[in-house]
């Protein structure tokens, strides 16, 4: 978030020199730029706090607000699901389906972030996190590591969540190491 805001600040430093420095017309154009640039800035921060939201949802086990940061037409996909795991999902229905089972499965869910960023497409966030999973019964924690990309529409809402996560360590985190094609 630093060097985002850091870049933010050295292009709005360059429009203030050059509004300083030229005619009307071209202070007008650097006007639309330096619009532009906090326009593309809240739509970013605005789709790095859906992000975060998305998370705490599932920390929550939340399948309603899960469900409602999607668009109608969103899709979840899990490039890694090894034959083990759901490849994905699409729409509201689907993407309950696909989270509403999960949730009793478990005591806790935990989705620290590391980093996250926005793209250079501001509809667009990129998302390293942890997850710590307590498995009922006493049966421990599962943990993984999770990278994501979320697009999102002009609304805010999640049109596509790509979630990448170590099959292997999933495998064995739940018994399936036999199980991976």
């Amino acid at each position: 978030m630093e060097r985002s805001m850091n870049k933010v600040l050295i292009t709005l430093t360059l429009v203030v020199i050059l509004l300083s420095s030229c005619d009307n017309q071209c202070k007008k154009e650097a006007d639309k730029l330096k619009n532009d640039i906090e326009m593309k800035n809240e739509i970013a921060e605005r789709n790095k706090t859906s992000t975060k939201a998305f998370l705490k949802a599932l920390e929550d086990m939340d399948v309603d607000a899960v469900v409602d940061l999607f668009a109608k037409n969103g899709v979840h996909i899990n490039p890694y699901s090894s034959g083990i795991f759901p490849e994905g999902t699409k729409g509201h229905d689907g993407i309950r389906a696909y989270w509403e089972p999960v949730f009793p499965n478990f005591e806790k869910m935990e989705f620290p972030v590391e980093e996250i960023y926005a793209m250079e497409d501001p509809y667009m966030t990129f998302v390293k996190f942890k997850g710590a999973i307590k498995l009922k019964n006493d049966a421990g924690w599962y943990r993984n590591d999770y990278y994501a990309t979320f697009k999102f529409d002009s609304e805010g809402k999640i049109i596509e969540y790509v979630e990448i996560f170590n099959p292997i360590v999933a495998a064995k985190g739940f018994g399936l190491l036999d199980k991976i094609k």
